[in-house]
Formats: C-alpha cells, structure tokens, sequence
C-alpha cells in the first residue's frame, strides 16, 4: 500500500507522522488529533473545530491579557473552560470512544484526561502561555512551562492545581495503594508520544468493544508513529488472525517473534504460527 492509496485522514496522519520530532509543534498535535477524528468521521468538517478553537482563544485574549501573574492566568483559563463553557470528565461513560475523538470532546465537553489536556494545551500555546504535556501513570496531567509556576494542571478534574506531593497522593489513589513518585512519572512527553498514547487508548476501547477492525486502525496509525514496538506487530498479527488475514498475520507474528525472543508469550504465538502453518 502506498501513501496515495490511504485515504484522505490517513495521508494527513502519515504526513504528521513522518515529521521529524524536532518540528512537530502543537499544531501538528491538533492536526493529528483531528486527522484521528476524521477518519472515524470521513464526512467531519475540519475547519468547524479549527474555528471554535480559535473563538475560545479569541475570548480569552483580552482577559488574559490583563493578568499579570501566571497563577492567575491558569485560573482565567480553568474558570473559562471548566465553569463557563462546562467541559468535564465523563465519569459516567469513561471508556466510551467518543472521549477521544477531538470533535466530539469540543461538541459535547466531555472527555478524558488526554483529550481535556489537549485541548488545554492547544489553546494555551495560541494564548503564548505554553504548557507541556505528562504522561502520568493512569492518568494524564499538563504543566505551564513558566519558570515561576512550578505547579500541574489536571483538565479532567476541571483544572485542578497540583503540587508534587498532590501527584505523589493522587498516584497512590490511583492504584489504590503507596506507590512512590519517581522522576519520570512527572517527566514531559512529546507531540509523537501524545498522539500514540490517543491512539492507544483507542485500541483498547475497540479490542474491549470487539471490534477488530477499528483496534486495527489504530494500530496501523501508531506504527506510522513508532514502526519498530514489537508489541504493536504481534497485536496485529493476531487481530489479522481474527479477521482471517493469514498471510498478514504471519508476518507480523514471525517478526514479533525475532525481535521478542524472551517474551512470556512466546508459546501460545509459536502456536498459532503452527496452526497457519498447517492449514496452508
């Protein structure tokens, strides 16, 4: 398959992938985020959301351009999006996949941690208030990048302001008993793993959904990310087991199997690589 073959949403989302990390702005984060959108909305009207955004900024310029502390620019935002505008986090359906799709968070303001941060984090950026991503454990939290400001953002609980030893109680609720805050839990995460971590979610909504074909779309969009995580090769190989796709899942699965010579499952792939073997 070659890239013109792909369809419109796809070619945007390959043409996102293939940036070097170094040039992947927030622009390509809502790009990409749209992109994934559109393919499950082929008939989505792009420039609609471009424009709300663009009005949510264009409502908050003149306030924030009175503020001058940073802490009290954060509180302008949240009090915007979160009580003015009323975006929340979908505690009654979290897992249902219209959380993650960009257009729907924007239409209905419900989402999930990740795609309340995007939003955040796009509109941030056009105030010239940057803020950066974290890839905290279950969850997904944001941070202004402003020397003064050493505090996280948590969209999903409206804006809620937290300092280390907040993330600290927050992971131990999270998994329900102590756990240690390491360094990296509060480290930020680029654009490329953003949208990977969009796309993974995802798949795991469809595979919890049963619907094969949608995980393997998602799939296929985080190999364009990252091409080489044998994890992603072996999950679809044994989607295109499922769909009847022999001959692809062969070679996703004997590749998996090179690259994953320790791995615990090695057994149960080696025989379903018999099995295909067999009935060819």
């Amino acid at each position: 398959m070659t890239v013109l073959t792909l369809s419109p949403a796809r070619q945007k989302f390959w043409q996102i992938a293939h940036t070097a990390d170094a040039e992947l702005s927030i622009d390509h984060l809502l790009e990409g985020a749209l992109a994934i959108a559109w393919e499950e909305n082929p008939r989505m009207d792009l420039g609609h959301y471009r424009s709300l955004l663009d009005r949510m900024v264009s409502d908050l310029e003149p306030r924030l351009a009175a503020i001058a502390y940073p802490l009290k620019k954060v509180q302008a935002i949240n009090q915007y999006l979160f009580t003015e505008l009323g975006f929340q986090g979908n505690d009654h359906n979290y897992y249902d996949p219209l959380n993650s799709f960009i257009n729907h968070v924007l239409d209905r303001r419900l989402g999930i941690p990740l795609t309340l941060s995007l939003i955040y984090m796009i509109i941030g950026d056009r105030l010239g208030f940057p803020i950066e991503g974290i890839s905290f454990p279950g969850h997904f939290i944001i941070r202004p990048q402003h020397p003064d400001l050493e505090i996280f953002i948590d969209p999903y609980n409206k804006g809620e302001i937290l300092f280390p030893e907040d993330c600290a109680a927050k992971l131990s609720q999270l998994y329900g008993e102590v756990v240690v805050l390491q360094p990296e839990y509060l480290a930020p995460v680029g654009i490329r793993r953003i949208l990977d971590r969009l796309l993974n979610n995802l798949k795991m909504i469809y595979l919890r959904r049963r619907e094969p074909d949608k995980a393997l779309a998602a799939i296929e969009r985080s190999l364009m990310l990252h091409p080489d995580i044998p994890t992603q090769w072996r999950d679809r190989g044994l989607i295109c087991y499922q769909l009847d796709r022999y001959t692809e899942a062969r070679i996703d699965l004997e590749n998996y199997m090179k690259a994953a010579p320790y791995a615990d499952d090695r057994p149960i792939i080696g025989r379903l690589i018999a099995e295909m073997d067999q009935e060819n």
